[in-house]
């Protein structure tokens, strides 16, 4: 069965969502909401998680969490797991609650902080629940707005202070930005039908990438293949393996002057494997790098470049070079 990749260490940020089974409620009453916000608190003690925002709707939750410990997998089994134990007990119920696995997206950059924040509080907008948020009792925005001892357990003066230093600057221009909707970059990254693991710049994603390599194309987890290398990165290394150029592994040696190895080209069938084997690429995609129109083409590339593999020691320890370089690359980023 596969599973979710998961991205700990110490100060990690995430924004983690979980939806009932088949959709169905898991807030059936304000008894309920109440008692999970119960539960957040008592992880906030227990496991020394820091919790920034949250909103429950009817069939799901989001909280933006703060993981000093880099604990999120023991944080989620315990906020999961004792509600559901909570919940069941008090309506009288047993068995599964939640869908499944929750999902966790890592954050990095303050500025991708601010708009999950934002993007978390207006969610009852959004399902036009509500006409104003401060009209929805179930999320974390009134604590935002509010200087009562209550919310003391809620790690938000750390993300006011990205507003201002000074507590009411800080607050009402938290207000006005969230007033405000998502920009198109945000919009489009939680429309995306299979939500990605990483939210941020450029060089956050390759930060992730480098230190958690070893996670790569681990076959329980099949999002792990984003910390593979980038196509360019494998044009780099067959190019500078073969000694040869870009442009002579994007052209077939089909109509040229046949060679005494055929019609083949070693580095282009190269660089075809290696981009079918790293990267999240169906067949067709793979051809579109390299103008084959054909997936079966493809397919077939790959199983003779295996073969050749198998079948010449020369060749196999050139395909280990490459693994090499593609490795030191990783690490070097």
């Amino acid at each position: 069965m596969s599973r979710p990749l998961r991205i700990e260490y110490p100060g990690a940020w995430y924004h983690v969502m979980n939806r009932g089974r088949r959709r169905e409620k898991i807030f059936s009453s304000a008894e309920d909401y109440e008692l999970f916000i119960a539960v957040l608190c008592e992880a906030v003690e227990m496991w020394n998680l820091q919790i920034a925002a949250y909103c429950l709707m009817p069939n799901h939750y989001h909280l933006l969490l703060h993981t000093p410990d880099g604990n999120i997998s023991r944080c989620m089994r315990h906020i999961n797991g004792v509600y559901t134990q909570r919940y069941n007990r008090l309506h009288k119920k047993d068995g599964q609650l939640f869908r499944g696995r929750y999902k966790a997206v890592v954050i990095g950059g303050d500025n991708y902080l601010l708009e999950v924040l934002r993007y978390i509080h207006r969610n009852p907008l959004k399902a036009r629940l509500v006409k104003t948020l401060d009209d929805f009792k179930w999320s974390s925005h009134r604590g935002y707005t509010s200087r009562a001892k209550k919310w003391n357990w809620l790690y938000k003066d750390f993300m006011l202070s990205m507003f201002s230093e000074k507590a009411g600057r800080a607050q009402k221009a938290y207000l006005e930005f969230v007033s405000q909707k998502e920009p198109e970059e945000i919009d489009t990254f939680y429309a995306k039908k299979k939500l990605p693991s990483l939210l941020g710049s450029d060089d956050f994603k390759e930060w992730v990438k480098e230190k958690f390599a070893d996670l790569r194309f681990h076959r329980e987890i099949p999002e792990s293949r984003f910390l593979a290398p980038e196509p360019e990165d494998i044009f780099d290394a067959v190019c500078r393996c073969f000694e040869t150029t870009k442009g002579s592994l994007m052209k077939s040696r089909r109509g040229m002057m046949k060679s005494r190895r055929g019609n083949r080209n070693p580095a282009r069938d190269t660089a075809v494997y290696f981009l079918r084997k790293y990267s999240t690429e169906t067949l067709a995609g793979v051809g579109s790098y390299f103008d084959i129109a054909n997936y079966s083409t493809v397919s077939s590339i790959v199983d003779r470049v295996k073969n050749r593999k198998s079948n010449d020691k020369a060749f196999a320890k050139q395909l280990k070079k490459i693994e090499q370089m593609l490795e030191k690359g990783q690490r070097g980023t």
